[in-house]
């Protein structure tokens, strides 16, 4: 298991705005390369985004879906990305003055990945979620918000 923490310049509900998009999903999470779908109900639980992982010509397709959701404050996702198996993440959302700490948990659930014992796990997830965070960021903290 791994935690990431992030201050994003941006209100809560900015950063929701990109969650609740899945059509952004890859531009800011690390190793996801393009999105094949988005069912129209996300981020609803129980509803999916249908992805791609891997740099082409081997790109492997598989699906994400919502496992636990409140509005403007988390998602928990399962997402697959097999041959590597499954893992839980969990993306928090917190108030901060006018930003908003943004925590990513991740853990692998099952297929190979799973059977990593958690002190090697972590690294790779740290470095990984690092990278997401700070994209996820850079999308938020841009992105405009509408006008009444």
């Amino acid at each position: 298991m791994s935690t990431n923490t992030r201050l994003v310049k941006t209100t809560p509900e900015r950063v929701w705005e990109v969650l609740a998009d899945g059509w952004l999903y890859p531009l800011w999470v690390v190793g996801a390369s393009r999105m094949r779908d988005v069912d129209t109900t996300w981020p609803e639980v129980g509803s999916k985004l249908h992805h791609s992982v891997g740099t082409w010509p081997l790109l492997i397709d598989d699906h994400t879906e919502v496992l636990e959701m409140e509005p403007g404050r988390l998602i928990k996702l399962h997402a697959r990305a097999w041959p590597a198996g499954a893992a839980e993440v969990l993306i928090t959302l917190e108030p901060q003055g006018s930003g908003t700490n943004v925590s990513i948990t991740e853990t692998a659930v099952s297929g190979p990945a799973a059977m990593i014992p958690p002190p090697l796990e972590a690294l790779p997830l740290k470095w990984r979620n690092t990278e997401t965070l700070r994209r996820l960021a850079f999308i938020a903290e841009r992105r405009e918000m509408p006008t009444p």
